[in-house]
């Protein structure tokens, strides 16, 4: 059996960032993904058809997507669908580039407000790595944000707000309510070898101009002319132990059948918080028999989505609001922190983002409405271009009755069991967005919109996969210490979203590849001192 130092299991956003970190330290990494290499010649926003392939063969739900290297999710008792792609980059492909971090009241929710629990970190001390990693992935924006402490500028100005930014920047002047142009890890101007942003529109079904950050292009080609070997079509079933507790590799399965193992000195897990917690439940054994790592029982609870309402507001002049990059024109954290004068605890970020082309307007919408008929045309002379949607991501406060489980009767195509969900929206969730969509229809029409649509609680919307493998200083309520090394089996390593303690309310990319390189830098700097399998 083959042996290398390090085994990294996903090849994404954290799974990148690690290999790339040892690779230039000259260890031995191999990294197995269970998708391939994405070809931007097939990114479907240079087709005029990209609106209809995003909603089959570009979802972003395995579900519906149903390519072979997807697995099967049973999202049947989930009230949210969770998103999620399998290739080299991972889901940062279809991600829209939101690029905020977490505050610093995220890191101290029981000390501020009585529930969930506190991170054994700070936001101080993920400052440095926000900032360096700011730098990999080439983000863009504008210092100063008073929603933040202090910090180094983005390496980047801020991409355009368009016409809807400025009209809802206006509005929130006049309100005397928080806004400011949103970072994003999307080029405005050209940075080490890549081409800025020609606003396409379609960053969610892949960038074929490469100006939207996914680590294909900001760090495996490094990692792999360094050393790193990357094997795609590789689908790991399990972590392979010994008798001393000490994970000695991991088996996979390729894409003709054939099933492998190769060893490792450590093994780091960065295949997302569904994929994570499925492959060490499935690594039960009779030493493990809750599975691995899980002496706790916390393996694949506490699961966090994000909860995601959408309020549209309709204008009378075109504001051209199916242009630019998806992510958002400008945020808005005006009512993040918690308040004594309300009824739940936490708050939400807003992201104002365009509202889609013409297939998007004409199309049925995502809650339903049906706009086939005698109205079709007006229905998309109302919604083509005159309208503005505010984005409202929700705290997520952990829960563990919000779950990971494994579904023995269904499995993927290689006959390892899939993963189900179990997930429900909490009465402190539907008060916080029922508070947060009132108060962004206030500012849509303040704005100066003559209608307003709402979206409640969208079903498509769980992008946002966080908390199964929680970190903490106490092995009995917790799965990995503050760098991500399981308490249970001290060389195995997880560096993806699972291990957030809370959820913020907030896109987490940018705290997730910050965090896997702080524990990455950890694991090197220490690697003299690691227990290593015999």
């Amino acid at each position: 059996m083959e042996h290398v130092d390090v085994v990294i299991v996903g090849a994404g956003a954290s799974g990148g960032v690690a290999a790339a970190a040892l690779a230039s330290r000259g260890f031995g990494v191999v990294c197995l993904e269970q998708g391939h290499w994405p070809d931007r010649a097939d990114y479907p926003g240079q087709r005029i058809t990209y609106e209809l392939e995003a909603r089959k063969q570009w979802s972003a739900s395995p579900n519906v997507r149903g390519r072979v290297e997807d697995y099967p999710i049973d999202d049947s008792e989930s009230a949210i669908a969770p998103l999620m792609f399998a290739g080299v980059g991972g889901s940062t492909v279809l991600y829209a580039g939101d690029w905020p971090r977490l505050v610093p009241s995220d890191f101290r929710v029981r000390s501020l407000d009585g529930v969930a629990d506190d991170w054994p970190i700070s936001y101080a001390d993920l400052l440095p790595f926000y900032e360096r990693t700011d730098i990999a992935f080439g983000a863009s924006g504008v210092g100063g944000d008073p929603a933040y402490p202090g910090g180094a500028e983005p390496p980047l100005p801020p991409l355009p707000i368009g016409e809807i930014g400025h009209k809802m920047a206006r509005a929130h002047d006049e309100l005397g309510w928080h806004w400011w142009p949103a970072t994003q890890a999307v080029l405005s101007a050209p940075y080490k070898g890549r081409t800025p942003c020609v606003q396409f529109g379609a960053c969610m079904q892949g960038c074929p101009e490469g100006a939207k950050a996914s680590t294909d292009l900001t760090h495996w080609p490094d990692a792999v002319a360094r050393g790193a070997r990357l094997l795609t079509g590789a689908r790991v079933s399990r972590i392979l132990t010994n008798s001393s507790g000490l994970a000695t590799g991991v088996e996979y399965v390729d894409p003709d059948g054939r099933w492998h193992s190769i060893g490792a000195d450590a093994v780091i897990l960065a295949a997302n918080a569904i994929g994570t917690a499925r492959i060490l439940l499935n690594s039960s054994s009779a030493q493990h028999p809750d599975g691995l790592a899980n002496s706790s029982g916390l393996v694949g609870k506490r699961l966090m989505v994000h909860p995601f309402a959408n309020v549209t507001g309709y204008f009378a002049d075109d504001l051209e609001s199916w242009q630019g990059h998806v992510g958002a024109k400008i945020t808005s954290y005006q009512f993040y922190e918690t308040s004594s004068d309300r009824d739940f605890v936490r708050g939400a970020k807003w992201s104002l983002a365009p509202t889609g082309g013409p297939l998007n307007a004409a199309m049925p919408t995502r809650a339903g409405e049906n706009n086939w008929g005698p109205g079709h045309h007006q229905h998309v002379r109302r919604h083509l271009g005159r309208s503005i949607s505010w984005g409202i991501f929700g705290e997520d406060l952990p829960d563990e009755a919000n779950r990971v489980t494994i579904d023995a009767r269904l499995c993927d195509s290689s006959g390892i069991p899939a993963p189900k969900l179990t997930y429900a929206v909490s009465e402190n969730s539907r008060r916080l967005l029922d508070f947060h969509i009132a108060r962004a229809s206030e500012s849509l029409r303040a704005a100066g919109a003559t209608d307003i649509a709402t979206e409640s609680l969208m079903r498509y919307s769980g992008w946002h996969l966080l908390g199964t493998a929680r970190m903490g200083t106490d092995p009995a309520t917790s799965v990995v210490d503050q760098y991500g090394r399981c308490h249970d089996v001290p060389n195995l390593h997880i560096i993806d979203g699972s291990v957030f303690v809370t959820s913020g309310g907030v896109n987490p990319t940018s705290t997730i590849v910050a965090l896997a390189l702080r524990s990455v830098e950890h694991m090197i700097s220490r690697r003299m001192d690691e227990k290593v399998p015999a």
